[in-house]
């Protein structure tokens, strides 16, 4: 993702290597689950048909819990909707991470000659200032022949027993717990009811999680199971004894995992879904693991030259670790590099106010380590409530947790665990508090829903382009391409050549003309005006800068509604690259805008 975003951003081979240490994209295992949030972006890149095409949606969770009728031993205590805010996609793709690593790097291919440069392993990194532009020393090896490179940055996406993180000194701080859980991915023979949707089954015999996943050649179906391991797990021994260290709890638990077998993931399965039989379908295995529930999350996701200048990155795995069962390991790596990359390539390009003083620390990329930082903190506090509440038994005096309570806990958390709920925390690009004290033109607070918050997503809403009448997304136009967005709703007073709209119409057409060219688009959208009207009739700026991103909002999905603006006073919005709203003002604003972009982007 990192280095399909750069190269898309400009960077050519002579100045972007990717280097990966396996011989090919993945056969089989690892991750799976493709989060609505992550299925906007692949959207916004214009490689999400396949994975729209072809993986297994899954649009319902099933809760089974223990029954009190003795006939059953386990029963359907409720369905729910898999995905539950807003988004333009209601589901959750499962679809083989080999899968999603190849049509990544074939898109990749159209920017890059090279690709990704495979069978090459990093041994060795460092900051080193004897070439003080070129300040990160970096040993590798490409199928036995090593070589040095010098590098102005480096991002370290290599995991969880990260070279680069350990390199730089930075540290994994939290704890594994004792959980022992086997994944098995196979072709199923079950009568179980359920198993097309994804379900949380806690049985007498243990807890397992049924992920159903994408068609195989065979023209089958695989499933995967997560199955809590019984007599190797202490569900009831959450933290580290007292007195012992977590080096040695660690490795004990490593101990324990290591005997686990293919034959006990399948018979503890078994056994969870009685009175429904379930067995893998002859030769259908394609792959198991055995695993340990951790959490834990580096302090630090940036590493300084002595200037203070931010030369290597740790992304994903490298700088936070947690289960699986929540469906984030992929989805929150990626998004790590999603909100990274702009910012590196803003910095790198020259667009970034602070990066034309070589060799000085750019505030634009502290801000990675501020968002995302406190995003992996929230996950590892969600995984570990989540995965011990899962580990155990539920309406148990020993649980204290009930079924009902479970699944609030779900439903609570999926804002989170969809991606669409993410915020940021006001920094220097996330500004929620007007300096000159005016007020917000956004009303209601149930930003979940759509309403404008800077540092969450812009929500997708459907409009009517003026141009040709088409039917559009608003977020096909906020394609991943380095670009900031200003979006002017517009009040109705647009047919008014005097009103607030035309005067920020062009105020803003002349504002962004301080800026580098194409590094700014405009999104004009109006509400639902007293008359018909045309070209002649409207500010000409709409037509010469944004005639074919110029639509009605109110005509299709009521965007001024689900935005909380006012269509009588309309609202001037900030859209970041990665698509978060940075800023709001009031219509007449202009000045809070050219503030804020003043800030982001550098001025000619």
């Amino acid at each position: 993702m990192t280095q399909l975003l750069l190269a898309r951003y400009g960077l050519s081979d002579d100045s972007l290597l990717c280097i990966d240490s396996k011989e090919s994209t993945l056969k089989s295992g690892q991750a799976d689950g493709v989060q609505p949030r992550t299925l906007e972006v692949f959207k916004t890149l214009g490689i999400s048909d396949e994975i729209e095409n072809e993986a297994c949606q899954m649009w319902q969770f099933a809760f089974w819990n223990t029954s009190m009728d003795t006939s059953k031993t386990i029963e359907r205590k409720s369905v729910v909707p898999n995905v539950v805010p807003p988004a333009r996609f209601r589901y959750e793709a499962t679809l083989h991470q080999g899968r999603i690593e190849r049509i990544m790097e074939t898109d990749l291919l159209r920017y890059s000659k090279r690709g990704v440069q495979r069978d090459t392993k990093l041994l060795h990194v460092q900051i080193d200032e004897e070439d003080p532009e070129f300040p990160v020393l970096a040993e590798i090896e490409t199928r036995g022949v090593r070589s040095v490179i010098r590098t102005k940055h480096l991002v370290g996406a290599d995991g969880a027993h990260s070279t680069v993180r350990k390199c730089m000194g930075l540290t994994l701080e939290g704890q594994s717990l004792d959980h022992i859980w086997g994944v098995v991915d196979m072709v199923v023979d079950t009568n179980f009811p359920d198993i097309r949707r994804r379900c949380a089954i806690h049985a007498p015999a243990g807890s397992v999680m049924v992920i159903p996943r994408e068609r195989i050649v065979t023209g089958e179906y695989l499933t995967r199971l997560y199955v809590q391991v019984p007599g190797l797990a202490k569900p009831e021994n959450d933290v580290t004894p007292e007195g012992s260290s977590l080096e040695l709890s660690v490795e004990d638990a490593r101990i324990r995992r290591g005997q686990v077998t293919l034959e006990e993931i399948l018979k503890q399965a078994s056994d969870a879904f009685k009175p429904y039989y379930l067995r893998p379908k002859k030769a259908s295995i394609d792959w198991w693991a055995a695993y340990q529930i951790g959490q834990r999350v580096s302090p630090e996701f940036i590493a300084r030259d002595s200037a203070g200048v931010p030369r290597v990155f740790i992304v994903g795995d490298a700088c936070h670790t947690h289960s699986p069962k929540a469906g984030q390991g992929m989805n929150v790596s990626m998004m790590d590099s999603y909100n990274l990359a702009w910012k590196l390539a803003y910095h790198i390009h020259g667009l970034s106010p602070a990066s034309a003083e070589q060799g000085k620390p750019d505030p634009l990329l502290d801000t990675y380590h501020l968002e995302r930082h406190a995003n992996a903190q929230q996950l590892i506090d969600f995984d570990r409530k989540f995965s011990t509440i899962f580990s155990g038994q539920l309406d148990t005096d020993e649980s204290g947790m009930s079924h009902t309570q479970f699944v609030e806990t779900f439903n609570t958390g999926n804002g989170f665990t969809s991606g669409c709920g993410v915020e940021y925390a006001e920094n220097m690009i996330v500004v929620r508090e007007p300096s000159d004290g005016s007020a917000s033109p956004v009303h209601g607070d149930d930003y979940l829903s759509g309403i404008l918050r800077p540092g969450r997503r812009l929500l997708n809403v459907k409009l009517r382009r003026h141009a040709d009448g088409r039917h559009r997304d608003i977020q096909d136009d906020l394609a991943s391409n380095g670009r900031f967005r200003v979006l002017i709703l517009t009040s109705d007073d647009l047919l008014n050549a005097q009103g607030v709209s035309a005067r920020a119409l062009h105020d803003v057409a002349t504002l962004l003309g301080s800026f580098p060219a194409e590094v700014i688009e405009q999104i004009v959208v109006h509400p639902q005006l007293p008359s018909d009207f045309d070209w002649e009739t409207i500010p000409t700026c709409v037509k010469e800068q944004a005639e074919m991103r110029f639509y009605n909002g109110q005509d299709l999905e009521d965007a001024y509604t689900i935005y909380g603006v006012d269509p009588g006073q309309g609202a001037l919005v900030v859209v970041r690259p990665d698509g978060y709203v940075g800023m709001v003002a009031q219509l007449g604003n202009v000045n809070r805008v050219k503030e804020y972009l003043g800030g982001c982007v550098r001025s000619i």
